[in-house]
């Protein structure tokens, strides 16, 4: 983590913030989570372009919990919600998003685009992700330093592609191999031996495909997250 701007460099990048702003700053959803509910973490996971904010939000607590909070949003015009195993999404229609007028500048005069989801924490912390050129990425983080108390959490290469692990093709393969071949199931059915039957590869190959394939997967995931 650093907490003072970093020299971005070279193409196209992606850096996850930590923000923490005051409470006057706070968007109303996040000053509920932080005064005290259940929920501990809630994340703008979609939003329109269009002037009528519609959004998806989730939070980690049940339908009751979150209608409860949500309820809070003195801009709420139409919601629903779909409960969950982990939790509970939120349909919204807003006459306005409610974030506060200075960060709405900032984002508005922003060379970059801002990537879902943007999660509140009960930490008081926001965390997003931008993608950008280096100088833009540099000023954004300069603007909104002035705001409240900014951290750059990650910063790595733009990838256009859909996933940022970069599995290859044969990589790819033996991942699909490997599930249908039981390999993942609990007991294990199949082996590194049927994975390498199915690819028409070696085991040590096989072998070596599969932990390429699952380091990706795993860094994915908690790049991701």
């Amino acid at each position: 983590m650093w907490t003072g701007r970093r020299s971005f460099t070279g193409t196209m990048k992606r850096v996850q913030f930590s923000a923490r702003y005051p409470e006057r700053l706070r968007h109303p959803l996040h000053r509920r989570i932080v005064a005290g509910t259940s929920i501990t973490r809630a994340e703008l996971v979609m939003w329109s372009p269009t002037p009528d904010a519609t959004s998806l939000v989730w939070c980690d607590g049940d339908r009751a919990e979150t209608e409860t909070a949500i309820g809070g949003i003195e801009s709420l015009v139409v919601s629903n919600f779909v409960e969950d195993a982990e939790g509970t999404y939120a349909f919204l229609l807003q006459d306005d998003y409610e974030f506060a007028a200075a960060i709405l500048d900032v984002v508005a005069g922003s060379r970059v685009i801002f990537l879902p989801p943007v999660v509140f924490a009960d930490t008081g912390e926001v965390l997003f992700e931008a993608v950008g050129e280096p100088t833009a990425l540099g000023d954004l983080h300069d603007a909104l330093a002035d705001l409240g108390d900014l951290a750059i959490e990650r910063v790595h290469e733009f990838e256009r592609t859909a996933s940022p692990s970069r599995l290859t093709d044969r990589q790819r393969a033996a991942l699909e191999a490997a599930v249908s071949t039981g390999y993942y199931e609990v007991p294990r059915e199949g082996t590194v031996a049927d994975v390498a039957a199915c690819l028409d590869c070696s085991t040590s190959t096989a072998g070596e495909l599969v932990r390429k394939a699952e380091a990706a997967v795993v860094q994915h995931f908690v790049d991701t997250r």
